[in-house]
């Protein structure tokens, strides 16, 4: 009875480890005429602020184009003239990546440009993903799968990455974002994200986990 009971609570344990957490935000950007920079006035999720960060985050751009008639209204790498990252940050909660926790979004990278994934942590700390979503011919879906990932520190301000970060707390993440740690080369060099998608447990702030 008791080796039952025991077999019962295990299982009950790893079932809520793997519980797949619920939507914790998702960006697609106002449908509003090409910009250069991107700004606050153009995030459509009234919940989100986003921050721009390096020496080339002023020619980060909202861009569309009138034809072909499905262009999406996205953010536009080409014409940043240094290193570049932007990040979205929830006004009212964190989120928890561990687990079953993913990203997900809709890009199209050109030349050798890599979209990877940024996040800050509650402790202030700036991480990078070894994984790359890489070039494409059309635009496409890209999921990261958190447990799958290894990370590097990210340098914010010249947006360069740093040593590899093993086990990192990914309890409370405070801001998450992309960048492709290059210049921007225009239609031929530059990374496109339309819409991003993120999978986690949210902890509103100021609560005591």
């Amino acid at each position: 009875m008791i080796v039952r009971l025991w077999f019962l609570l295990a299982c009950l344990a790893v079932g809520w480890a793997d519980e797949r957490p619920g939507s914790f935000l998702r960006e697609d950007w106002k449908e509003t005429p090409p910009e250069t920079p991107v700004t606050q006035e153009h995030v459509a999720n009234s919940d989100l602020e986003l921050t721009l960060y390096g020496p080339g985050r002023d020619g980060i751009k909202k861009s569309h184009h009138d034809r072909p008639a499905d262009d999406p209204y996205y953010v536009w790498s080409g014409t940043a003239t240094g290193n570049w990252a932007v990040a979205l940050r929830h006004r009212r909660a964190q989120v928890d990546l561990t687990g079953l926790s993913k990203v997900r979004w809709r890009s199209k990278q050109a030349g050798f440009r890599a979209l990877r994934l940024i996040v800050k942590t509650a402790a202030g700390q700036w991480l990078i993903s070894s994984e790359a979503d890489p070039s494409s011919e059309d635009w496409r879906e890209f999921e990261f799968i958190l447990g799958n990932q290894r990370w590097r520190r990210l340098d914010i301000d010249r947006v360069i990455e740093g040593a590899w970060v093993d086990n990192p707390d990914l309890s409370r993440i405070d801001e998450i974002g992309f960048t492709d740690l290059m210049t921007g080369g225009g239609s031929a060099g530059c990374s496109r994200l339309d819409w991003i998608e993120v999978w986690g447990r949210t902890i509103p702030r100021g609560s005591v986990r």
